[in-house]
C-alpha cells in the first residue's frame, strides 16, 4: 500500500474531529458573546446594582464633602467604568431595537416616560463626569463656571435618574433574580456569561486604575476641603 494513502477509517476520524474542534470553538465564542436579550438584560441589571451601591456612597460624601472629599473623588472616578458599561449595554439594546432586530423587537421598547427622560439621563450623566474631571484637573484655585456646571448638572442628573430608577422598580425583582442566577464562579454555563463578567470586572478595574493613577491630583482638593471644614467649625 502506498504510504501516502490514508489508512481505512483515518479520513473519517479526521472528518469527525473537525466538527468537534469547530463546536468547541463555537462554545467558547458563545461563552463570550452569546446571551441575546436575556444576556443584555442581565448585564444591565448587574451593572445597575453596582452603580446603586457606589452612588449611595457618593450621596454620603456629598453630605460631608469637606471631610470626605478624597472619598468623593475616588468613588467618582471609580464610577466612570461602570457608568460607561451601563451606557453601552442600554445603548446596544436601543440600537438593536431601532435597527429592527427580531429578538429585541419582540422585547419591545421601554415604557414611554422612560424613553422620554433617557436623553436627559445620558446628557446629565456625561456632563457631571466631564465637569468633575475638569475640576479635578484645574484644582480649587481656578474653578470658574465649572463648579456651577457640576452642581447644576448633578441636580438635573439626580432628578431624572430618580425617575429612571422609580420607573424600573416594577422590574426590580426580575433584575435581582437575574443577578442571583449570574454565578461568577460558573460563567461558562450560560451563553455570554464569561463575556459579561469580563466586561463587568474590566469596567471596575478600569475605574479603579483611573482613580489610583489620579490620587496625586486629590491633594489640592483635600487641602481645600480641610480648610473649609475648619472654617465652618
Amino acid at each position: 500500500m502506498d504510504s501516502s494513502t490514508p489508512l481505512p477509517g483515518a479520513r473519517g476520524s479526521a472528518d469527525r474531529a473537525r466538527p468537534v474542534r469547530r463546536a468547541r470553538g463555537g462554545h467558547r465564542s458563545r461563552g463570550l458573546t452569546g446571551g441575546g436579550t436575556d444576556g443584555n438584560r442581565q448585564l444591565t441589571a448587574i451593572t445597575g446594582t453596582i452603580l446603586l451601591v457606589l452612588l449611595a456612597v457618593i450621596g454620603v460624601t456629598i453630605l460631608r464633602v469637606g471631610q470626605l472629599i478624597s472619598v468623593h473623588l475616588f468613588v467618582g472616578l471609580l464610577l466612570i467604568g461602570p457608568v460607561l458599561l451601563k451606557l453601552g449595554s442600554t445603548g446596544y439594546r436601543f440600537a438593536r431595537y431601532y435597527t429592527h432586530n427580531p429578538a429585541y423587537r419582540r422585547e419591545g421598547p421601554p415604557v414611554t416616560p422612560l424613553r422620554v427622560i433617557a436623553p436627559m439621563v445620558v446628557f446629565s450623566t456625561v456632563l457631571v463626569f466631564v465637569s468633575g474631571l475638569v475640576l479635578l484637573a484645574d484644582g480649587p484655585g481656578d474653578r470658574g463656571q465649572w463648579v456651577l456646571i457640576h452642581k447644576l448638572s448633578f441636580i438635573v442628573w439626580a432628578v431624572f435618574t430618580s425617575f429612571h430608577v422609580l420607573g424600573h422598580l416594577p422590574s426590580l425583582p426580575a433584575s435581582l433574580r437575574a443577578v442571583h442566577r449570574a454565578k461568577p464562579e460558573l460563567p461558562g454555563l450560560e451563553p455570554g456569561g464569561a463575556g459579561r463578567w469580563i466586561a463587568i470586572v474590566g469596567a471596575l478595574v478600569g475605574g479603579l486604575v483611573l482613580a489610583i493613577v489620579l490620587i496625586p491630583d486629590f491633594a489640592a482638593w483635600t487641602a481645600h476641603g480641610s480648610a473649609l471644614h475648619h472654617h465652618h467649625s
